[in-house]
């Protein structure tokens, strides 16, 4: 039996995902990849407001947010989704945390990966998640690393879009349509019951990014009728037989 295709979310906090690269997951989950989402976070410091002005305690505002990713993820057809529960505001990325995101990398043997921007002055979990997410995939990458594993090869790493995008140096230079499956990412977005005030930016976004994708798919002259659309920026060169 073949490899099964696969593809790695590492997410800083639980709604990330979702937001952010919702489509991509439901899309490829259709495709036949599993694809597999790592939570670093609940997001209980930082991304819960709501829940900490209604007097929650840390132990329910993190059930709360576990059980709204658990039913994103089932609404995203997800392959499997793990919560490392590593803090956040700021995240605990130590090298305990390292060596079970390495496992996890080399578990999954991901065709791509996907993460945030490289900079985020707005919330610096995102950007420290990326370098740690390279420094990890370099890791996962070296024969010495747990001798006898099988190492990983080069995955594409997708940074999705950040939130206030201008502020954040990101530039997409790829646009998925997500339109087949965009009644799974809202759905998913509807899940996230303590941030109602992101459930229409992100989807003004995603009709934003459509509109991309039109423009460069052929643009007014044939251009691909995508409604809904998610960008992405790669880190790394993509290798193509043509273009």
């Amino acid at each position: 039996m073949s490899n099964p295709k696969t593809a790695l979310v590492i997410s800083a906090h639980a709604a990330d995902f979702v937001w952010r690269c919702g489509g991509a997951i439901a899309l490829h989950q259709k495709l036949g990849y599993e694809v597999t989402v790592a939570c670093l976070s609940f997001g209980e410091r930082g991304e819960s407001a709501r829940l900490w002005k209604e007097g929650k305690s840390l132990d329910e505002v993190k059930a709360i947010r576990r059980k709204e990713s658990e039913n994103a993820a089932v609404a995203l057809d997800v392959h499997d989704i793990q919560f490392l529960d590593l803090g956040d505001y700021p995240l605990d990325l130590g090298e305990e945390a390292q060596a079970r995101v390495v496992d996890i990398i080399r578990a999954v043997q991901p065709r791509f990966m996907l993460s945030h921007s490289q900079y985020d002055p707005y919330n610096t979990d995102h950007m420290r998640t990326t370098e740690f997410v390279l420094t990890c995939r370099m890791i996962a990458q070296a024969w010495g690393h747990n001798p006898g594993e099988k190492v990983l090869g080069a995955p594409q790493l997708y940074l999705f879009e950040p939130h206030q995008t201008e502020q954040m140096g990101w530039k997409p230079d790829t646009f998925l349509d997500i339109t087949e499956v965009w009644d799974k990412k809202r759905a998913a977005i509807e899940c996230m019951e303590g941030q109602h005030h992101l459930w229409d930016f992100y989807t003004n976004v995603a009709e934003n990014r459509g509109n991309h994708f039109r423009r460069n798919s052929g643009g007014q002259a044939g251009g691909r009728a995508a409604k809904y659309a998610e960008g992405f920026q790669s880190v790394f060169p993509r290798t193509v037989d043509e273009l």
